[in-house]
């Protein structure tokens, strides 16, 4: 570690560093101010050639794209498990959504942005157009180091723009490698490109003119610095910034159904999911019941080696991340939160920490008012649905959620008071390239996905 840290200080760049074991894997330097020009002109002058193709020509290199990702999937689901952690077979899953999304968008674009007609009466008729606009840049996170960028790029590409991706500092492999992908598909060379750059870089990105919007995907804080600064030059902005999701069980609920739900939706990718469920909103009169279950199914994960199958959790991505996790536990503790599993810091290398479950948890803690990204789960308790709603909503964020019962009417009457981007009824949270996602306060602002992914950052005329 200290020769890769003198070789930061030699070279300036980031590390990644595989979080199972504490070991480096490469030194990635930063792009200077001359390769990041060049990327621009080329993707400005892919975009050029690309906004004139046909969206079913487009939709063909989609294609290519996702059987690229299928021939690929063992290099980039290893590169995934080394680089941030997650378990082996969830980073084939990783891939295979990937190539499904990009066979949905080959498939569906020409609908989504297709001419809108409107009779304007004796005025005659009007046309709504979309149009191309230019370059987009993405700023994303480390968690679904595929997912999470092509969740941005395939819409935006196949809607005719262009991409820079400025990916996170740990899984720079995995940027390569996808960018390797859009070549071996034969799209225009530049069109997609990544970009590794500090963020003291991306100010004058942003400055570019050729660059029209920023899709982010970050903290809070790093979302709001980048808007404003996307804001200052009058640039469009997509931001997904996390949340503090509830997971409602309802006393009418199939806890057969609702526990193992809900350990996949605080527990998968070691809970390291923007839409997991982060607070557990349990009724009272299965409070016990579900939280007994729920106690002994999250102990029975097995938290171990990412590259190996049997691995259910594997180490969060960095141990400053784990670390400030158990200060949140920690904290909440200290303010009369109960510890019914986990909760410790094991021995040895790597950035694991076990599946934790708290409860007795109030408003005030750590836990319940702050995202906690990575494995813990918070068990509040509601006296009625009512209560369950009201604790929902209060918290800062918005971005998803789910509520289980035996009434699916009832529990679609309570979802509708949710203050959230989404909210799934007897359902884990997932993302869907036929339906929206993105999120209310402090969680961002705009939507991916389905034609709002394509359509937000394209000009829309009226000829």
């Amino acid at each position: 570690m200290a020769n890769a840290a003198e070789n930061v200080l030699a070279h300036p760049g980031s590390l990644s560093v595989n979080p199972a074991t504490g070991e480096t894997v490469a030194l990635h330097p930063w792009l200077g101010e001359r390769e990041v020009a060049e990327a621009v002109d080329a993707a400005s002058a892919a975009f050029d050639v690309w906004r004139d193709i046909s969206c079913a020509d487009r939709g063909a290199a989609l294609r290519r794209l996702g059987q690229t990702l299928e021939q690929r999937s063992e290099l980039l689901a290893r590169l995934i498990s080394v680089e941030m952690g997650k378990p082996i077979g969830r980073a084939r899953g990783e891939v295979a959504k990937c190539a499904a999304l990009c066979r949905w968008y080959a498939d569906h674009a020409q609908r989504l942005i297709a001419d809108e007609r409107i009779d304007m009466g004796s005025d005659g008729e009007a046309v709504v157009r979309y149009r191309p606009l230019g370059i987009v840049l993405a700023v994303m996170p480390w968690n679904f180091p595929l997912w999470q960028v092509l969740r941005a790029a395939v819409p935006v590409l196949a809607g005719g723009n262009a991409m820079l991706l400025k990916h996170a500092d740990n899984v720079q492999g995995c940027a390569k490698a996808l960018a390797d992908c859009f070549g071996a598909a034969g799209f225009p060379a530049g069109l997609f490109a990544n970009v590794h750059v500090s963020r003291d870089q991306i100010a004058p990105l942003l400055a570019d003119q050729r660059i029209v919007g920023v899709s982010v995907t970050a903290g809070t804080a790093a979302g709001g610095a980048i808007a404003a600064e996307a804001g200052r030059n009058l640039k469009k902005s997509v931001l997904e910034l996390g949340g503090s999701d509830p997971f409602i069980v309802l006393a009418d609920a199939d806890l057969d159904r609702a526990v193992p739900a809900a350990i996949e939706a605080r527990f998968q990718n070691s809970g390291q999911v923007c839409i997991a469920a982060k607070r557990l909103i349990v009724e009272a009169p299965i409070a016990e019941a579900f939280t007994a279950r729920f106690v002994a199914a999250a102990e029975a994960l097995v938290c171990g080696d990412p590259l190996d199958d049997a691995t259910d959790l594997g180490p969060l991505a960095r141990a400053r991340a784990r670390d400030e996790l158990h200060s949140q536990v920690e904290r909440s503790l200290a303010m009369g939160a109960r510890l019914l599993a986990g909760g410790r810091i094991p021995d040895g290398p790597g950035a694991f920490y076990p599946a934790t479950v708290l409860t007795g948890v109030t408003p005030a803690m750590p836990v319940f008012r702050e995202e906690t990204f990575g494995p813990v789960a918070a068990i509040i308790v509601a006296d009625d649905g009512d209560d369950a709603v009201r604790l929902a909503n209060d918290s800062d964020f918005g971005l998803s959620g789910a509520i289980w019962s035996g009434d699916r009417a009832r529990a679609t009457t309570l979802a509708r008071r949710i203050e959230t981007g989404a909210v799934h009824v007897n359902g884990v949270p997932v993302s869907d390239p036929r339906v929206p996602i993105g999120g209310v306060r402090q969680s961002g602002y705009g939507r991916e996905l389905s034609h709002f992914g394509m359509a937000l950052l394209h000009n829309v005329g009226m000829p």
